[in-house]
């Protein structure tokens, strides 16, 4: 256990941290399988419509320091790939 006052804020100060990137992670990654779905189901209409709320999710999780800048670019790359790639129907 941390002597200084000032290292038990910071325990506090991670633990928050801590909870909040693993539920935006977690929300992440289940947006992320919702729109593998709709790809799935050649919803390409209602797909393009959710990549713009997923892309400006990750951006900003981002932003935030959650996922690495590089990252967030290559997952949103590939995900406008995929939508690319659907046949249209």
């Amino acid at each position: 256990m941390p002597i200084k006052r000032a290292s038990f804020k910071d325990l506090r100060k991670s633990k928050k941290r801590h909870v909040r990137n693993v539920s935006l992670s977690s929300e992440l990654n289940s947006l992320t399988k919702k729109f593998d779905s709709l790809v799935a189901a050649k919803k390409t209409d209602e797909a393009k419509t959710f990549l713009k709320t997923l892309a400006s999710k990750i951006d900003k999780a981002a932003s935030k320091g959650i996922i690495h800048r590089n990252a967030a670019s290559r997952r949103i790359s590939r995900l406008t790939k995929k939508i690319a790639s659907v046949p249209k129907a």
